[in-house]
């Protein structure tokens, strides 16, 4: 999926730790779902305003594409946009990119369904008005469906 940065409005720097390197001197692949995990928290807090405290958001599915590995030098930042909303779901996009003297390089793509939950129920919940409303209005409104 070829992704144009252009389509985004929110991005969120990362931190690259030591830690998260493997014996090859490249972030490990599962590091990456943690760096998601953040840039989402970052849109969720900043963007959509999401209490977590009164509704809950557990991941259905990811799906990531590995384009070009990441060392600890690199400059990242993730970008972040819903391309779907559906009544109780909705499909987060995420671009890592390095930042390099020539500008910036797709690294990794990331697919993830998120479901508005509700822990005590142990079951999905439609999404709050209120939230559903924020990230229409902030992320392409033309690209929302309105199906699960």
């Amino acid at each position: 999926m070829a992704e144009k940065l252009t389509d985004y409005r929110f991005k969120t720097d990362i931190c690259i730790r030591f830690a998260d390197m493997d014996a090859a001197g490249h972030v490990n692949n599962a590091k990456y779902l943690t760096y998601f995990e953040e840039a989402r928290f970052s849109y969720w807090s900043k963007v959509i305003g999401w209490n977590m405290k009164e509704v809950g958001m557990v991941v259905g599915r990811s799906e990531i594409n590995y384009l070009k590995p990441l060392t600890v030098d690199d400059k990242i930042v993730c970008y972040v946009r819903v391309i779907r909303i559906g009544n109780s779901s909705f499909d987060v996009m995420h671009v890592l990119v390095k930042t390099t003297d020539k500008g910036e390089e797709i690294c990794t793509t990331c697919k993830t369904v998120c479901i508005s939950y509700d822990y005590a129920t142990n079951k999905s919940i439609p999404i709050p008005a209120e939230g559903r409303k924020k990230m229409i209005e902030y992320d392409e409104p033309r690209l929302i469906l309105n199906t699960n």
